[in-house]
């Protein structure tokens, strides 16, 4: 009766370390990740780093990133197949600053950050990352 319940032990034991080991690993599977700094036009400097959250792929602006003084920046993303995105605007009401936002579902991965002026048409600066960041791949 004590080996039946010696093994049983054994066995939730060494199901528990496989269990947390595969956590481990997803966990730092995301880890964050950073963009080169910016450079264009108007925006040179600052990074983008994304992490996941709660489950959701979050894009943050660094605390060094210079807000355009363009009219109408946005964010714009770039996958890995050239696929342009554009996203929510940088500024916002009463000069509030968009300085993160959740990727949506659609966007597959990112390649390139952007900033992009929606009034002039003509991207402000970019940041690549280092590797394709994988968020929603199908």
């Amino acid at each position: 009766m004590r080996t039946v319940r010696q093994a049983r032990s054994i066995g939730v034991t060494l199901l528990s370390t496989l269990i947390t080991i595969g956590l481990l690993t997803v966990t730092t599977s995301f880890a964050a990740e950073t963009t080169k700094p910016f450079k264009g036009k108007e925006v040179n400097g600052g990074t983008v780093t994304h992490e996941v959250k709660d489950g959701k792929h979050i894009l943050t602006l660094s605390k060094d990133f210079k807000v355009p003084g363009s009219p109408d920046p946005h964010w714009q993303l770039i996958d890995s197949k050239g696929t342009v995105y554009l996203l929510d605007r940088l500024k916002l009401k009463d000069d509030k600053i968009t300085t993160s936002i959740t990727v949506p579902a659609y966007v597959p991965d990112i390649a390139k950050v952007q900033m992009w002026c929606a009034w002039a048409v003509v991207v402000l600066g970019e940041a690549p990352f280092d590797k394709v960041v994988k968020v929603h791949a199908k």
